[in-house]
């Protein structure tokens, strides 16, 4: 693998932080940014430059943009969720998963592609989910914020290909990492779903396989794109099977 300049969001947890440690030890120059200092120091002592910032806010994000030098991958990672039917979440939780998971990645995006874009070379992954495929009940709001990410990627490479921009997608189903707490205070769904949560050292290796190697999209686990393909001619029978996930004991 050629050694590349990496810009990483949403470092200091979960995949973000297990992708950002393996792109060090390939001997990757990491660019790293989330919220935790703590986590911040620990990447960067193990030689990652690191920015603290909020990219829920638009300052951070021309900051962040101001330090950078010109990168070769860019990782678009950060996110949040709360799984609650959406009548139950209040207007700052439904804006948080818009503005993390929507509004941050097309603005820092923005920015980004247009260095890229001058020198005709680049590679963007958006870590994506398959709820941006295939919705549940209790996460109305997270999977709309996903299913946006999830068209923002295929029109992003298609305006991107003729600068020799490559754009992949990875789709993941439920990781084993501290998100589910966080997303569903009650554990229920995971409960539920125990059985087919994803090692988070998985997904993270199979996102480090992208870089120089590009793809249109991955899905993890790959039967998911069965899932997803099924659920486009029989969403009826899919929603069914997958109703159960939330149900409270």
């Amino acid at each position: 693998m050629n050694k590349k300049t990496i810009f990483i969001t949403g470092a200091t947890s979960g995949i973000g932080r297990i992708i950002t440690e393996l792109c060090i030890q390939k001997g990757h120059t990491v660019y790293a940014t989330g919220r935790n200092e703590s986590s911040l120091a620990t990447l960067s002592r193990l030689g990652a430059k690191v920015f603290q910032a909020d990219l829920s806010q638009i300052q951070d994000i021309e900051k962040v943009c101001g330090k950078l030098p010109e990168i070769d991958v860019a990782i678009v990672n950060a996110g949040v969720g709360i799984f609650e039917n959406a009548v139950d979440l209040s207007d700052d939780e439904i804006e948080a998963m818009i503005n993390v998971n929507v509004k941050a990645p097309i603005y820092l995006s923005k920015r980004l592609a247009s260095k890229m874009m001058n020198r005709q070379s680049g590679q963007f992954i958006f870590i994506g989910s398959q709820a941006g495929k295939v919705a549940t009940r209790k996460a109305s709001v997270y999977a709309a914020s996903k299913h946006a990410i999830t068209g923002f990627a295929n029109g992003f490479r298609m305006e991107l290909a003729p600068y020799n921009i490559q754009v992949t997608a990875i789709y993941p189903g439920p990781i084993d990492t501290p998100f589910l707490q966080k997303a569903d205070a009650t554990n229920t769904y995971r409960e539920a779903i125990e059985r087919f949560l994803l090692k988070p050292e998985k997904v993270a290796f199979e996102v480090v396989r992208t870089i120089d190697r590009p793809v249109r999209e991955v899905n993890l686990p790959k039967i998911m794109s069965v899932t997803s393909k099924l659920y486009a001619v029989a969403p009826t029978i899919v929603e069914k099977l997958g109703s159960g996930f939330f149900n409270k004991k």
